[in-house]
């Protein structure tokens, strides 16, 4: 494997918000799962709660061993349909309302790893949301928790972690086979990773809002790792800074700025000093976060469906890509208030052409056609669906790409009323209960996802018929 195809297996792009800078109050985390290729089938299902167990984990990726706690939430799961190389657990919502997305892929420099390489049999991205999830009651507590795992286990590989409850959003990297840092983010803030170290200072003075491995500084200090001569910077220390990351890393981080900061239009696409946090120009609402997962620099020259050169078009990795696996965002609002508080929003196949379907997580089930996720192109499955959905739309971008944001729009009108309507009946039930019916909400969204979707994709493929090049009419002058 080249280093490209490494960093390409598993090249992410990751954005939270806290509950000030949102506008409806909820915290945000989300992420494009991006794989190495366009087809790697996943599946959604509801992990049961555990009690009671005596059982070792061993990941089939690297062998990763260690024993499970006797118990363990429920939680949401978002896995891979082959689990030959690990569980891949890679987001979800716990029954505390906790949740996680499991991993940024980030990459340390040759002069850190010099002096704490990766351990080999360490925790990989492929078992982290396993070993984690279940067993956490706040996103603090989720940073704590790993930390004392990194510790114990070491690192197999660098990866930036996401925690989510309704009051803080944590950002979390592990760069090493040991050293980790930790960054809440400010309730009026958002921020924006991508395959690259993204946390910058760090002050070892507020553990209220910063958590790092133990040593972290002594580690620096003995190996003479600060490249600054007045600032503890983690990126500077850390990360890396190549011609890769210009054209792979930091453009992202660049349009999703441009696009909640677009009175600032000095920055560079190709900066490694773009800030990790900023604060919005406006409050950030789910639509702007979807926006920003389905972007592929729309408007801007660097747009590879677009009209710039083809230099332009091939010069910067967009966000939303043909091998994204699945698009998530985790949306928790005040849970104090409302059982139904959790909502996952996921989306299979190409995210500029799909919807982000939501789900209420206070569940014990999602929806068959999201657990079945066969080898072969089948419509009942939902993973396949979207993919078919992706290439229709693809195969005559100019002319389907109306119908397709027009068809993206009505559903997303139509989960709004949805969510708003079940939260009114959600308010007055408690227990089983409300769970048991918001599980029967989880069938009727996707059922009407599902039927929407069928239909979109039987008018285009209509549509399409007429738009084939081995359509001939006779020249009347002839």
């Amino acid at each position: 494997m080249t280093e490209l195809d490494r960093i390409e297996s598993s090249a992410c792009t990751s954005m939270m918000v806290g509950k000030k800078a949102s506008m409806d109050g909820a915290t945000y985390i989300s992420r494009n799962e991006d794989r190495l290729n366009a087809i790697y089938r996943k599946r959604i299902i509801v992990q049961p709660a555990v009690s009671g167990r005596h059982e070792t984990y061993v990941s089939p990726y690297n062998k990763m061993t260690m024993p499970y706690p006797e118990s363990g939430y429920r939680y949401t799961s978002t896995l891979d349909a082959d689990q030959s190389t690990g569980p891949n657990e890679e987001d979800g919502f716990n029954e505390k309302n906790v949740g996680l997305s499991a991993t940024e892929s980030v990459y340390a420099n040759e002069k850190v790893l010099a002096f704490d390489p990766y351990v080999k049999n360490g925790l990989a991205e492929d078992s982290l949301a396993t070993l984690v999830l279940p067993y956490i009651d706040s996103a603090r507590d989720g940073v704590k928790y790993l930390g004392k795992l990194v510790a114990k286990y070491g690192s197999a590989e660098g990866n930036g972690l996401q925690f989510i409850d309704k009051d803080e959003v944590w950002y979390m990297e592990v760069v090493t086979g040991h050293q980790w840092v930790a960054v809440r983010i400010p309730d009026d803030c958002y921020a924006v990773a991508a395959n690259q170290v993204a946390i910058q200072d760090i002050d070892f003075n507020d553990p209220d809002n910063y958590m790092w491995a133990d040593g972290i500084q002594e580690f620096v200090e003995e190996h003479g790792l600060n490249p600054d001569f007045d600032r503890w910077d983690f990126r500077h220390i850390f990360g890396t800074n190549t011609e890769q990351d210009h054209h792979y890393n930091t453009p992202r981080v660049w349009f999703a700025q441009r696009y909640l900061n677009p009175s600032d239009d000095t920055q560079d696409p190709e900066s490694p000093e773009l800030p990790f946090i900023r604060k919005a120009e406006k409050k950030i609402a789910v639509e702007d976060i979807q926006y920003i997962l389905k972007s592929h620099y729309n408007e801007t020259k660097y747009d590879p469906l677009g009209n710039g050169t083809e230099h332009e078009r091939r010069t910067y990795r967009a966000i939303s890509l043909s091998r994204t696996a699945n698009s998530h965002i985790l949306q928790m609002r005040d849970s104090d208030k409302n059982g139904a508080a959790g909502v996952e929003w996921t989306g299979f196949g190409v995210p500029s052409f799909c919807p982000q379907v939501p789900f209420f997580t206070n569940a014990n089930d999602i929806d068959e056609s999201y657990s079945y996720t066969p080898e072969k192109l089948d419509m009942k499955s939902a993973y396949w669906m979207y993919e078919t959905l992706a290439m229709v739309v693809e195969s005559h971008y100019s002319e389907f790409t109306e119908p397709n944001l027009d068809y993206q729009k009505k559903l997303s009108e139509w989960a709004r009323r949805k969510i708003a309507e079940v939260d009114k009946k959600a308010v007055t039930m408690s227990g089983d209960a409300l769970t048991d019916y918001l599980t029967e909400q989880n069938h009727e969204i996707v059922k009407h996802y599902n039927d929407e979707t069928k239909a979109h994709i039987a008018d285009l493929i209509t549509k399409g018929t007429e738009l084939s090049k081995l359509t001939f009419k006779m020249d009347p002058n002839l």
